[in-house]
């Protein structure tokens, strides 16, 4: 039997381990991050032009926060409830291949219908693409 002091300790432990860090800098998107995407990861293009100025590096966490994404249902969504889709770039050759052109092309295709659908993350190939 539960005594009257064991379950509000129950109680706050089990909050506590849902809660998060303690300092509140839990990771929101975890639940939906799909499996080998790490937010640390550099996406195409910068973050803005101030952030550019600066040498900074547009993250997949920082795109996510200007997105205003969220998790819901399992997935990430953006602040107007699309969908995210996360896309691997191809094109850092040393030395490209020789349907290297075709490459792009097929993969040019496939972001535009993406984009038809999702908000799309572009992850790029180059992870200092400064």
């Amino acid at each position: 039997m539960i005594s009257h002091i064991q379950l509000p300790l129950t109680l706050i432990f089990l909050l506590l381990m849902f809660a998060g860090s303690p300092d509140g800098k839990s990771n929101p998107y975890k639940a939906c991050m799909p499996e080998g995407i790490e937010l640390n990861e550099v996406v195409s293009g910068p973050a803005n032009n101030s952030s550019q100025e600066k040498g900074e590096k547009l993250t997949i966490q920082r795109a996510l926060q200007q997105a205003k994404a969220r998790c819901r249902r399992g997935k990430l969504v953006d602040g107007a409830g699309k969908e995210i889709y996360f896309f691997r770039l191809i094109g850092c050759w040393g030395n490209p291949p020789e349907d290297y052109e075709d490459q792009l092309k097929r993969q040019a295709e496939k972001l535009e219908e993406l984009k038809k659908k999702y908000r799309v993350i572009e992850i790029s190939c180059n992870p200092n693409p400064l």
